[in-house]
């Protein structure tokens, strides 16, 4: 079992900073923080998709739906991590090349779009709506944080592959 917290509350934000993963201060309302931070909210959107997944009728195409997602998740930790702790990778090609496998498989037996899509329908329709939008202003937080620090540029990728 990993670390567990005896104390929720440090009071070390009090003054409206935040420490990054190198242990480095900086303003809660900086580029880096909202970058990550708003791949968190992504991560939170994804998981209520799965939750109404996992509350309606399982078939074999919600559950690999679900598992695909879990292991999205874990990819939003880690860019979450990579974003948090400056210089790191944890974003690889592979995550994307496999992102992009994942999506064709999901789009080739759909007809094409001929007309944007209303966001709604049911419960998990329109929470997939809300994740693809959180999923653009991440990227669009990530590409802001890149004009000011360095960036992979495997981290903007895989959420523009995210954000389709």
């Amino acid at each position: 079992m990993g670390n567990r917290l005896s104390k929720i509350y440090t009071r070390t934000g009090d003054d409206g900073s935040t420490g990054l993963g190198d242990g480095t201060r900086v303003s809660k309302d900086s580029a880096r923080v909202a970058a990550y931070g708003t791949v968190d909210e992504l991560n939170s959107c994804i998981g209520m998709v799965i939750a109404e997944l996992s509350e309606a009728k399982a078939d074999a195409s919600s559950a690999s739906i679900g598992e695909s997602l879990t292991e999205i998740q874990h990819e939003l930790f880690d860019l979450g991590g990579e974003l948090c702790i400056p210089g790191s990778a944890l974003i690889a090609e592979q995550d994307i090349d496999r992102l992009e496998k994942r999506l064709d498989a999901l789009n080739e037996p759909l007809p094409a779009l001929k007309d944007f899509i209303l966001p709604g329908g049911g419960r998990a329709a329109a929470n997939c709506h809300l994740a693809r939008t959180v999923a653009r202003r991440a990227e669009r937080e990530v590409v802001t944080l890149a004009r000011h620090d360095a960036v992979r540029p495997e981290a903007i990728r895989y959420l523009n592959r995210l954000s389709d």
